[in-house]
């Protein structure tokens, strides 16, 4: 049996980070209810985005994709400026787990891989299949590079901003893990 202080909130913290336990100080109720507002977002914005680009079972689904890929980028984008900056334990719940993960959608891409295979449209599925894994791979590297080149800008700009718990007097160079910027 698990004592209540060793039960974890959110199974992406990762304890050996400071950054990462601040993230343990939200209230679980208050993680489930920003988790559960954010994915209703997403949840709206997938739909509005597959209402307005609607497939036939044998026609690339551009909608899914778009929304797939879309997500990566930033979701890749949002672990780049969260590994860096300082934000409120519930911002990466609320916009990683629950926006994004409302807006991306794992379950739609398998359905509509299954549906183009049914309808004989065997090439579309595998292009769908290939290009959503290679695109989503891309987008979540090109979301990180990119965020990260915009936050090394502006720290350019601002002399003694926030640089993820490096600046005066905290020098140090990042330690790299996937996802994440930490100072040492």
């Amino acid at each position: 049996m698990t004592s209540p202080s060793s039960r974890r909130v959110d199974p992406d913290v990762d304890l050996r980070v400071p950054a990462d336990r601040g993230e343990l100080a939200a209230h679980p109720a208050a993680v489930l209810g920003v988790v559960a507002a954010g994915g209703a977002l997403g949840a709206l914005a997938r739909a509005g985005v597959q209402a307005a680009l609607p497939h036939t079972p044998t026609g690339f689904p551009w909608s899914t994709f778009t929304v797939n890929v879309t997500g990566c980028l930033l979701i890749g984008a949002l672990m780049a400026v969260l590994g860096r900056r300082r934000a409120g334990p519930l911002v990466r719940p609320l916009l990683g787990v629950g926006v994004l993960g409302g807006f991306t959608t794992f379950s739609a891409y398998a359905l509509d891989v299954h549906r183009a295979l049914a309808a004989g449209a065997a090439g579309t599925a595998l292009a769908y299949l290939a290009a959503t894994l290679v695109g989503g791979l891309a987008a979540v590297a090109a979301g990180d590079a990119l965020a990260g080149r915009l936050l090394d800008r502006a720290d350019r700009r601002r002399p003694g901003a926030d640089r993820g718990g490096r600046g005066p007097g905290r020098p140090g160079p990042a330690v790299e893990r996937p996802g994440r910027r930490e100072a040492r």
